[in-house]
């Protein structure tokens, strides 16, 4: 089975291929030329998974799915939620995606602050011959004093998992899959496919 995965990030990119391994064949939008950044302006990560997925699907009229991704955390009402990518530039403390920025601003906003805890969630819309479908996975964890690790990306370096003395950058890639977010909704995706 051949799948557009709607993302423009390598790391993403070999997660979940990793994940889904021979089940399915995955191509980007790049593969198909579409280099434009797709839009993802929703107030959900529910929506912006929908709203990319349907991008790919309208310009290509080919399977595909895509995800997004929030850290939610407690003591700051959720956020970043939504805007984890671009949490330091909608709040003017940087540009772009960048993930130092983010873990900064995010560190500085709980300085002092005793409740650390926090979730990672990721949604991910499939569109499969024409149809619409939605797959979630939580990791519940804690927002460490400072970074720790060089695996992963993101808050990879600042997010410790429920149940692990490890941040999710200091895990071996084989384990961060098994046990995020990521990898959970994509166990929901996988088994989707495996059996319609």
């Amino acid at each position: 089975m051949k799948i557009v995965f709607a993302t423009g990030n390598r790391n993403k990119l070999r997660e979940v291929q990793d994940l889904i391994g021979s089940r399915a064949e995955l191509s980007t939008p790049a593969d198909h030329g579409i280099t434009e950044d797709i839009p993802e302006n929703q107030p959900t990560l529910e929506g912006n998974a929908l709203q990319k997925a349907r991008y790919i699907y309208e310009k290509t009229g080919l399977n595909c799915f895509a995800d997004d991704t929030g850290l939610e955390v407690e003591a700051l009402n959720g956020e970043p939620g939504v805007y984890s990518a671009r949490y330091a530039a909608v709040n003017g403390a940087g540009e772009g995606h960048s993930s130092e920025a983010n873990m900064a601003l995010l560190l500085e906003r709980l300085a002092g602050v005793e409740n650390r805890r926090a979730r990672f969630r990721t949604v991910i819309a499939l569109i499969l011959d024409g149809k619409e479908y939605l797959f979630e996975g939580i990791v519940n964890g804690e927002i460490t004093a400072e970074r720790s690790g060089a695996e992963g990306f993101g808050y990879d370096p600042i997010f410790r998992p429920d149940g692990y003395a490890e941040t999710f950058a200091e895990m071996p890639l084989e384990l961060k899959n098994r046990i995020s977010h990521r990898g959970r909704a994509t166990a929901k995706l996988i088994e989707f496919l495996t059996n319609r």
